[in-house]
């Protein structure tokens, strides 16, 4: 890998005090950012259901990310993806979300769809370039008022 440090994303089958730290840290950015009414992720206990499969990525540095998905009948989401500033730029992300990728196909799901905010920019680019369209709202979003969902944007990729 040119230089970088080994990555290792494992399955996480309970909240560790890594997972914990991680939310935290994404929670704290998010409510920077929008207000209570438009923060849509997972609280941790709903994290470690059995319908979602989460996972933690690892490098020399520690825990440097985190992402899960929910898996639905007709779908998969993605959920509480999140990679620390200091890994950021070096594959994190994208190794995260190809495992996501991988735990929905080997699912059955053909479909991954997520809800991120307008103003996660680095996120939005993140999903465009690994191939995701934006949509509109889907599953419990598609119910919620207007200005509960005024800041967000959807996104699905077929995985066929």
């Amino acid at each position: 890998m040119g230089g970088q440090k080994p990555l290792r994303i494992d399955r996480a089958p309970a909240p560790t005090d890594d997972i914990r730290a991680l939310i935290a840290e994404l929670d704290r950015t998010l409510a920077e950012l929008y207000p209570p009414e438009q923060r849509h992720g997972l609280v941790l206990d709903a994290i470690f259901q059995p319908h979602i499969r989460f996972f933690l990525a690892r490098s020399e540095a520690g825990a440097v990310g985190c992402g899960g998905i929910a898996l639905f009948s007709d779908f998969a989401e993605v959920k509480r993806m999140y990679v620390r500033p200091s890994a950021r730029g070096q594959g994190v992300a994208q190794a995260v979300l190809a495992r996501l990728e991988t735990e929905a196909r080997e699912a059955g799901c053909d479909v991954l769809r997520l809800e991120t905010g307008e103003s996660q920019q680095a996120a939005i680019r993140l999903y465009e370039r690994a191939g995701f369209s934006r949509r509109t709202a889907f599953g419990d979003y598609a119910t919620m008022p207007p200005a509960m969902i005024a800041t967000s944007i959807f996104f699905e990729k077929r995985l066929g």
